[in-house]
């Protein structure tokens, strides 16, 4: 089941974090890994479009994280067009790890090793609460989403991939 524990469960680094903005989140901490949005939503129990996944992209060779609820994908030409890019992809593993500190499938919305450009889908704040990662696979945090950009200092954006 699910441990309900202060920010000793998220990531130290990310707990550092919630100190530095001075929120009491409760971190909750999972036996089974929640890589994914849909794992984290069944083990949290709450839709799957409250789960917010903190994508890390490549923008003319700067990363640059997009924050999309889980029900979503991300649409990589409106986040080209909305930096003015030449080109966006996906970011690997490793550029993740150094942009962010922190491995694919625990990162945060905030709490970062560098400090960098965060876009914010429009559709999180659908939500009155969302779930987003605390720095490790195992861990995941509730907060309001206005809250959650503003932390992120992330920009109000439509890039979410439209259905055909």
């Amino acid at each position: 089941m699910v441990d309900s524990t202060p920010d000793s469960a998220a990531h130290p680094r990310f707990a550092d974090a919630l100190r530095e903005f001075g929120l009491e989140v409760e971190v909750r901490r999972f036996p089974d890994a929640t890589r994914t949005a849909a794992e984290a939503a069944a083990a949290i129990g709450c839709e799957l479009s409250q789960i917010v996944k903190s994508l890390v992209f490549e923008a003319d060779g700067q990363p640059v994280v997009v924050l999309m609820d889980g029900a979503s994908r991300v649409d990589v030409e409106l986040v080209r067009q909305e930096l003015g890019a030449g080109s966006v992809r996906r970011a690997d593993a490793a550029l993740v790890r150094e942009t962010t500190g922190y491995a694919i499938g625990g990162v945060p919305p905030f709490g970062h090793r560098t400090r960098t450009r965060v876009l914010a889908d429009r559709r999180l704040l659908d939500h009155e609460t969302v779930w987003a990662a605390a720095g490790n696979p195992h861990t995941v945090f509730p907060l309001a989403p206005k809250a959650l950009i503003a932390h992120a200092e992330g920009t109000l954006v439509d890039v979410r991939e439209r259905s055909a």
